[in-house]
């Protein structure tokens, strides 16, 4: 919402329609999540929502009209701005630690990766293009996470092979489980009919 407000301060088009359409997805989003929430999340999601999206940002865009006039304004939001790109950027640092803790890609999808890549890309090259600094410069830390995160991805690859004999071994376990107890039952079973014979025999004599 502070990049929508941006670029309406800006009056860039590009920034103002991607961010709109963002903006209408997040919404449903969170409508969805609202539908479906148990009782606790749905009231911390509503805390959260009040607080930042409506609180937070009222203060911000009335402070920035009321107190800073001209090219300020749009330096003062385009900062603000660049600094919470930063921290969507960083917010990764945490599924890192744990890929190179559990040296597992399981919670690090590589497409998620690849495309957060390929968006700070574009987005930089805008902001070059369009010499907006507070476009530009988030996105140079997003292309260095987004590559840290893809080499991340190959170094942790779990090979095919080994997925294989993953998927495999527990299968192969459960059949030396099933024939071994089924062993033991026969014998049992034999066992069982050899003291019947035998107390028959005994009764018969």
């Amino acid at each position: 919402m502070l990049w929508l407000y941006y670029a309406i301060l800006t009056r860039d088009v590009l920034l103002l329609t991607i961010n709109g359409t963002a903006c209408v997805f997040e919404s449903l989003y969170l409508a969805i999540f609202i539908v479906y929430a148990p009782r606790d999340a749905l009231v911390f999601a509503l805390k959260l929502i009040s607080m930042l999206n409506v609180v937070l940002y009222g203060c911000l865009v009335t402070f920035s009209l009321l107190f800073i006039t001209g090219r300020r304004r749009i330096e003062v939001m385009g900062t603000i701005c660049a600094s919470l790109a930063v921290c969507v950027f960083v917010a990764p640092l945490s599924v890192i630690k744990q890929v190179i803790r559990t040296k597992s890609v399981e919670f690090m999808p590589f497409s998620l990766s690849f495309f957060l890549t390929l968006s700070a890309i574009a987005w930089f090259f805008y902001g070059l293009l369009q010499k907006d600094t507070f476009v530009a410069v988030p996105n140079v830390i997003g292309f260095l996470f987004g590559i840290a995160q893809m080499v991340l991805y190959f170094m942790y690859k779990t090979p095919d092979a080994k997925k294989g004999e993953s998927m495999i071994s527990p299968v192969v376990d459960l059949e030396m489980y099933q024939t071994t107890n089924a062993s033991t039952t026969n014998a049992h079973e034999i066992e069982t009919t050899n003291d019947t014979v035998e107390a028959d025999k005994k009764i018969g004599v």
